[in-house]
Order: structure tokens, then C-alpha cells, then sequence
């Protein structure tokens, strides 16, 4: 079994933005994910940061509409975890030979970060062309990835990384690019469930 560039890439179009999700309290996990699938934003990555980031994935899962992945998967053992916990994407901040082979021979859509042509050339080895642009705005914002992607045209690409509901727009009009990674929609301190809905509606207008 082998990962295809289509599986990805019709995750990317789901939405012009994918919610980077931080969850600390489990309890959190559903009601956040009812609010942005109802605002819209049905693609979630979960970042595999904290100790609840696994049990939250599996939870959210069983929302209505929700695809989940799991984000800040950065080797093998991370990447198992992911898949164990029920993840249908996985997304990296980087890429290495032996997370891509594993992402690839386990047939997960797989969404690896790339900032250099470097990565993206390493990425194409393995049969890749859908990567996350991370981090996107310490990495030189869009006059960077316009220049990155130039000798790349089979590429296209997530930008990561300091963007925002004002600066999105400006990234989805690049042809390359699919959609935008943000956590801009989920405000911090206690769950807010009505606001992170509006956020979500807000994102999801810009596609």
C-alpha cells in the first residue's frame, strides 16, 4: 500500500484553511471540532504536542464531518502513534527519509513541512509534491515561496506558520498554494465555542 499526491491534495482542497489545534484539556477535543466543522473548516490537525493530543483525535474523529490528522509528527515513532490513535492525515514540520518511506509504505495522505529547495527535492525523490511551506512567515513570507516554488511548478503547497485571517487571502492567491495552516481560529484561554464557529466561517470565506 502507497500513499497517492491525490489523497492529499483533495484534503488541502477541502478548505482554504486547516486549524493547527493545541489541545490540553481532552474535553475540549469535540466541542472545538463540532465549531470549526460547523464554521466550515472540516480538515483538523491536531498537533501531537501535548499528552492529549492522541485521545483527542480519536475523539474527534467521531464528529460528524471531521477529517483528522495528526500534525508535528517528526519521526516514526510519532507517526505509529498517529495512526494507531485513528489519524487520516499526517503533516510534519520537516522531512526525513525514514518518516517519508514510513508515511508512504503505510499509504497515509502525508503532508511533510519543506522551507529550502533542499526539502522540496527530497520530497520528490520519495514521490512527493504536496508539502507544507513552514515555517512560513520566519522563512521569508510569500516573496520566499514565490521563489521556492519557481523551479518546483509540479509542487504545490500549505504555507505554516504566522499566518493570519489578514494575510491568508494574500497566500491562496498564489497559484501554488492549496490552502493556509493557521491557528488564528481558536482563541486562547477557555474554549469558546461560539467564537471559534464565527472564526472558522470567517476562514472558510476566504476559499
Amino acid at each position: 500500500m502507497t500513499t497517492s499526491p491525490a489523497a492529499i491534495e483533495t484534503i488541502m482542497l477541502t478548505a482554504p484553511v486547516i486549524p493547527v489545534i493545541v489541545i490540553h484539556d481532552v474535553a475540549d477535543a469535540v466541542p472545538m471540532a463540532q465549531a470549526l466543522v460547523a464554521g466550515g473548516l472540516k480538515v483538523l490537525e491536531v498537533t501531537l504536542r501535548t499528552p492529549a493530543a492522541l485521545e483527542a483525535i480519536a475523539l474527534m474523529k467521531q464528529v460528524e464531518g471531521a477529517i483528522v490528522g495528526a500534525g508535528t509528527v517528526i519521526d516514526t515513532q510519532t507517526l505509529d502513534a498517529a495512526l494507531k490513535a485513528g489519524s487520516e492525515f499526517i503533516v510534519s514540520p520537516g522531512l526525513t527519509e525514514s518518516l517519508g518511506k514510513a508515511a508512504i509504505a503505510n499509504g497515509v495522505p502525508f503532508l511533510p513541512g519543506t522551507a529550502n529547495a533542499g526539502d522540496i527535492m527530497r520530497g520528490l525523490d520519495l514521490g512527493l509534491t504536496h508539502f507544507k511551506f513552514f515555517p512560513a512567515m520566519a522563512a521569508g513570507g510569500i516573496p520566499a515561496l514565490k521563489a521556492l516554488s519557481a523551479p518546483f511548478g509540479q509542487c504545490k503547497f500549505c504555507p505554516t506558520g504566522g499566518v493570519t485571517l489578514e494575510t491568508a487571502g494574500n497566500w491562496l492567491a498564489l497559484d501554488p498554494v492549496l490552502c493556509v495552516g493557521g491557528s488564528w481560529m481558536i482563541p486562547a484561554g477557555p474554549i469558546d465555542v461560539a467564537a471559534i464557529q464565527r472564526n472558522a466561517a470567517a476562514a472558510c470565506s476566504l476559499g
